[in-house]
């Protein structure tokens, strides 16, 4: 398969930015031929990215078992936490049911999660 010249430019831009990470720190002035090369780099991968591998937006499902693994905390313990069964928590987490609104609050609060994201907004 031919690569076609913006994927030749994506991978050269993954190369220089790999190559600029060490060589820039907090303390780097932002006009640092390197700082600003970096930039650049960064600016078209994350272009590129958006427009060739595209990210969907998470599941509540899903939501609910990033946080979960995030905090170390089981499906029972957030259960018993917002006052719901055990049973329940694995049927949001497996995505056989949606909580409500006012447990969808419970959750945000519980996992930290921003409530636009378990909103899908």
């Amino acid at each position: 398969m031919r690569k076609n010249l913006d994927q030749m430019r994506y991978e050269y831009a993954l190369t220089r930015v790999e190559a600029l990470l060490p060589l820039v720190g907090e303390d780097t002035p932002a006009n640092d031929p390197a700082a600003m090369e970096l930039a650049i780099m960064s600016d078209f991968v994350i272009a590129y990215e958006k427009e060739h591998y595209p990210l969907g937006k998470p599941t509540v499902a899903q939501l609910i078992q990033l946080s979960l693994e995030e905090k170390g905390m089981t499906q029972k313990e957030l259960a018993r936490e917002i006052g719901v069964s055990p049973t329940r928590i694995n049927d949001y987490v497996s995505g056989r049911a949606e909580p409500t609104l006012k447990v969808a609050r419970l959750l945000c609060t519980a996992l930290g999660i921003a409530p636009a994201l378990l909103l899908g907004l």
